[in-house]
């Protein structure tokens, strides 16, 4: 593991590492820093959608799905596709915004940026995922938390099962609020479909208003070791996968 994100070598390593388990890659956008790319994998019904990296300052979220991509994680019986580094800018930059100073996770609506422009319509060519995790980080925080936005049934066992599969990087961030949001325990906030912002809509509202009944944002802290942030990314991302999977069989 890396003590440090290069953002120079990331692209080509993951693309060998994706390439190698018999993905398929788009590019979505060019930048000035390199390409946006998406990667697909058919497999079974289920189809998973999983992004990183839209936060060019969270550098845990795009090397956890490196690893899990290099371990040969992704299961055939799923339907796959996965955008590792949605702003080559920032991650280049080390900044959370684009190049262009802004922030691509608060513009799914107005679509402002070339990235997020091009992304909605990559997204809007295919059909919504059932389940969408997107891997972020928190400066703010010490303790791991997750929003849910759950347009289905209501499973708290499975929300305790991804705090507890965390537990071994990162305790679950304390409330009773968390990033200005009322928790339903440590480290859960569930979210409403709609966006705190009216007009600043996040990539998981984009999806819920799109079709996608299911998704979680995983944030890990970014004042703790890089190592551990990965690790507890991974961690949730393989404990969320085997509820879904559970509930389609």
């Amino acid at each position: 593991m890396p003590e440090i994100f290069d953002w120079r070598t990331f692209p080509e390593e993951f693309s060998a590492a994706a390439t190698a388990c018999g993905f398929l890659s788009e590019i979505i956008a060019e930048t000035e820093d390199g390409s946006v790319m998406a990667w697909e994998r058919a497999g079974g019904e289920q189809r998973v959608y999983i992004s990183a990296g839209i936060h060019g300052d969270e550098p845990s979220g795009p090397l956890a799905l490196l690893g899990m991509m290099k371990s040969g994680f992704f299961s055939d019986e799923i339907t796959w596709m996965i955008c590792p580094a949605l702003n080559p800018g920032g991650l280049a930059l080390g900044t959370r915004e684009n190049r262009s100073r802004i922030d691509l996770n608060r513009d799914y609506l107005v679509h402002d940026s070339l990235e997020v422009a091009a992304h909605s319509r990559w997204l809007s060519r295919r059909p919504a995922p059932d389940l969408f995790i997107s891997l972020h980080e928190d400066w703010e925080t010490e303790g791991f938390y997750f929003y849910e936005i759950n347009l289905g049934e209501d499973r708290p066992e499975r929300a305790a099962a991804i705090l507890a599969a965390v537990k071994p990087f990162f305790p679950a961030e304390p409330g009773p609020e968390i990033d200005d949001h009322e928790v339903r325990e440590d480290g859960w906030i569930c979210h409403c479909a709609e966006a705190d912002l009216p007009k600043s809509w996040p990539e998981a509202i984009y999806l819920a208003k799109n079709g996608c009944e299911l998704s979680f944002t995983l944030e890990t802290p970014s004042s703790m070791d890089l190592a551990k942030r990965v690790s507890a990314h991974q961690a949730a991302i393989a404990e969320i996968l085997r509820h879904s999977l559970q509930e389609t069989t």
